[in-house]
C-alpha cells in the first residue's frame, strides 16, 4: 500500500494499491468519523477520476447505505418508460450513446482482430437478437464471443446470472454464463467502469474490446454493418460472400428500415408502453397498417423467401426479431390484438418461419423461454402479478402447417 494525495487539503487521509493485473485501484480514504473505500478502473483513456466523482461513488459505502443521487436518477430512467409528467402518453425511445466503430483498417483506433471484441445480448432483447444472428450468418462464431444476461431486468437493470442459476430451465442456453470477472453482477457496471458518471439506459446490446475494456458500440443497427463488413479479411468463403447490405439495394434498404423501425420495431413498444388510451389506440393503429403494408409485400412484391427475393439482408434480420416475438408476446402483453401472425397474416407467417426452419442463425438465436419471461416478469407496470400465460401452443408452427383458420380458406 502507498500513500495518496486526494486533493482534499487534510480533511482526508487514504491508501492506495493496484491489483496484480494492473487494471484496478483499490483507494481506502479515513475520516475521524468513518471510513470508506472504492474500486477504480484505470485502463480506459476515457476513465477518469476526480474528488466530486469519489464522493459520488462514496456514498454507497457510508454508514448511511444511502444511494447517491446518481443512482436513483438511472434506477428512475429504467423503470420509468414513459417520462413522469409527459401527458402525451408516449414512449419516446432513447438514442444509444456509445457509437465508435470497428474497421479493417490496421491503424484504426478499433481494428478488426480475432478474439478482441466480445457482444453482451439478451435473448429477450431484439435488438440484440439482430447482432447474434449476423454473427452466424457471417461465421464470426470463432472470432467475436458473446455472453447472454438473465432474461430479467430488475430496477438495476440486465444482470449476469448467477453459477447456480445457469442450468435452470427457464434460464440455460448458450452463452448463459456468470460475468468472467468476478465481482460484476450488472451490466451497468460495465458502463459505469467507462464513464462513472453515465446517465442512460444500460441496454443490449454491447460491443465490448476486452483489450482496452472500453464499449465501442451499443447501437444494434451500426454493430450489425460492422459484423456484415469489417471482418471479411479474417474468415473463408461463403461467409466472406454473405453481404446483408449489398451496394445496389443500399437505397431501397434504408428506405425500408425507414418505416419499418419506426411503425413495427419500435411500434410494438409505442402501443405497449403507452400511458393514455389515446397513445395507445394511435400506435396499435399505425402499427397494424404497417404490419398490412408487410404483408402485401411478401405476398405480392418479391419472388422469393425473403424481402428482397432470394437475397438474405439485413431488412431480414431486423423484422424477424420483432415479428418471432409479436405471437407470443406482444399480441397478450403489449395489447397489440387486433390480428395475429399466425391467423392474419399469412405471406408474413410463412416468410418468418421460412427463416426460422430453414436458416439456423435464426433459429438458433431464438430462445421462447427467455423472450416470455423477460416481458412477462419484468414489466411489472404492465403485468403487475408477473404471470406467464401459456401460449400460443407452439411458441412457432412447423414450416408447412397452417392454423385451422388459415387452411381451411377458399
Amino acid at each position: 500500500m502507498s500513500s495518496i494525495r486526494t486533493g482534499v487539503k487534510p480533511l482526508l487521509r487514504g491508501t492506495a494499491s493496484r491489483s496484480p493485473l494492473g487494471r484496478v485501484t483499490y483507494l481506502t480514504l479515513n475520516r475521524p468519523t468513518f471510513s470508506f473505500s472504492v474500486v477504480l478502473t484505470t485502463t480506459s483513456p476515457h476513465r477518469y477520476f476526480s474528488t466530486a466523482n469519489f464522493f459520488k461513488m462514496a456514498t454507497k459505502d457510508t454508514p448511511s447505505g444511502k444511494p447517491t443521487a446518481q443512482e436513483k436518477d438511472n434506477d428512475n430512467v429504467i423503470t420509468n418508460w414513459v417520462k413522469p409528467g409527459d401527458k402525451s402518453g408516449e414512449f419516446k425511445r432513447q438514442q444509444s450513446t456509445f457509437r465508435s466503430f470497428i474497421s479493417s483498417s490496421p491503424d484504426a483506433e478499433f481494428p478488426a482482430e480475432p478474439g478482441r471484441y466480445h457482444l453482451y445480448v439478451s435473448y429477450a432483447c431484439p435488438w440484440a437478437n439482430r447482432t447474434l444472428i449476423a454473427r452466424k450468418l457471417k461465421g464470426l462464431e470463432d472470432i467475436i464471443s458473446f455472453s447472454v444476461v438473465h432474461w430479467h431486468m430488475g430496477p438495476k437493470g440486465w444482470r449476469f446470472v448467477t453459477p447456480e442459476e445457469v442450468e435452470q430451465e427457464d434460464v440455460k442456453g448458450e452463452g448463459v454464463v456468470p460475468h468472467e470477472e468476478e465481482g460484476y453482477t450488472h451490466l451497468r457496471e460495465l458502463y459505469f467502469s467507462v464513464n462513472p458518471e453515465y446517465e442512460g439506459r444500460f441496454t443490449v446490446p454491447v460491443l465490448w474490446d476486452k483489450k482496452t475494456k472500453q464499449i465501442v458500440n451499443n447501437e444494434s443497427s451500426e454493430i450489425l454493418r460492422m459484423l456484415n463488413t469489417e471482418f471479411n479479411d479474417l474468415i473463408d468463403e461463403p461467409f466472406k460472400s454473405v453481404d446483408l447490405y449489398p451496394e445496389d439495394l443500399r437505397r431501397e434498404i434504408d428506405e425500408t428500415h425507414e418505416w419499418q423501425y419506426d411503425l413495427i420495431n419500435n411500434g410494438v413498444y409505442k402501443a405497449g408502453f403507452a400511458t393514455t388510451q389515446e397513445a395507445y389506440e394511435r400506435n396499435v393503429r399505425a402499427l397494424f397498417e404497417a404490419l398490412d403494408r408487410a404483408e402485401k409485400h411478401l405476398a405480392d412484391g418479391t419472388p422469393g423467401p425473403y424481402w428482397f427475393g432470394e437475397r438474405l439482408t439485413e431488412v431480414d434480420i431486423r423484422l424477424f426479431v420483432t415479428i418471432i416475438r409479436f405471437d407470443p408476446v406482444y399480441v397478450q402483453h403489449f395489447k397489440c390484438n387486433l390480428r395475429d401472425i399466425r391467423s392474419g397474416y399469412p405471406a408474413i407467417h410463412k416468410w418468418m418461419r421460412n427463416l426460422y426452419w430453414n436458416t439456423p442463425a435464426f433459429k438458433d438465436t431464438t430462445n421462447f423461454n427467455h423472450i416470455k419471461f423477460h416481458y412477462t416478469k419484468s414489466h411489472t407496470n404492465i403485468n403487475p402479478l408477473s404471470i406467464t400465460p401459456l401460449g400460443p401452443v407452439p411458441d412457432i408452427l412447423p414450416r408447412w402447417e397452417e392454423v385451422p383458420a388459415v387452411s381451411f380458406r377458399g
